[in-house]
């Protein structure tokens, strides 16, 4: 069984170890795996080369598309296992692209990684099938806003949201580009039940000076509305770069 990964600058998979930077988790020494693909998409996305593929025609703001023999790379479940031990961290990200879509392969993966602290990083329109479920620790779920350009049938699957809110493993970030963002954060935690202290709101952006300047207002809506505020540290730390 194969993963098909997102690559690195150097054309490998995109599996490497840095500090988690976003999330409940941030700070926490961590082994990361991008994999490659995702059934949305956002215009604002800052990991275009997992999905924005020459002939894609779905807009992302930068205009850019990116040849996906150069920017996939396939691999078999046991070869990534052992890439990812190798990194000898005690907790595992998984991001993307959209890891739901490759469920399967996904779960044979953890399965032989038992000893690892898992996270999945997802945009909650699937659910874990049982046998990917068992095996992970956190779920980091980023429902998408109507400003991440996709519809919001697609974007939001009520009875999804509904499981991830009855899972006390999860968590829901919400990425925020203008204060009138946070409306439909709130309209979306009460519509769905979401818990207020597993809501994280974090600013749109990729350099440290467009980040900082949206906490600006970001954090005193936090304080007023209860939520929690998410920062990008690897941002800061590395810059908008792959492998960091």
């Amino acid at each position: 069984m194969t993963l098909v990964l997102a690559t690195d600058d150097t054309g490998g998979p995109e599996i490497f170890a840095s500090v988690q930077g976003e999330g409940p988790s941030a700070g926490e020494p961590t082994a990361f795996m991008r994999l490659s693909r995702c059934n949305l998409a956002c215009v604002w996305c800052d990991t275009a080369y997992t999905w924005h593929f020459s002939g894609d025609e779905r807009p992302h703001r930068s205009g850019e598309t990116f040849d996906r023999k150069a920017n996939q790379v396939t691999l078999e479940v046991e070869d990534v296992a052992d890439r990812i031990l190798a990194l000898e961290q005690r907790r595992l990200v998984v991001t993307g692209g959209e890891p739901m879509l490759q469920a399967p392969a996904l779960a044979r993966l953890l399965a032989a990684l038992p000893d690892l602290t898992v996270e999945i990083e997802t945009n909650g329109t699937a659910f874990p099938p049982p046998k990917l479920d068992v095996w992970v620790d956190q779920f980091n779920i980023s429902p998408k806003l109507a400003h991440s350009g996709n519809a919001r049938e697609l974007a939001i699957i009520p009875k999804v949201l509904r499981t991830y809110v009855s899972d006390g493993r999860a968590f829901f970030k919400f990425v925020v580009a203008e204060p009138a963002d946070v409306d439909e954060v709130r309209e979306l935690v009460r519509a769905h039940a979401l818990p207020r202290g597993r809501v994280f709101l974090m600013a749109e952006g990729t350099d440290s000076g467009t980040l900082r300047k949206r906490q600006e207002w970001l954090v005193p809506l936090c304080l007023e509305h209860g939520f929690r505020l998410s920062d990008r540290l690897h941002i800061h730390l590395f810059g908008d770069t792959r492998g960091t």
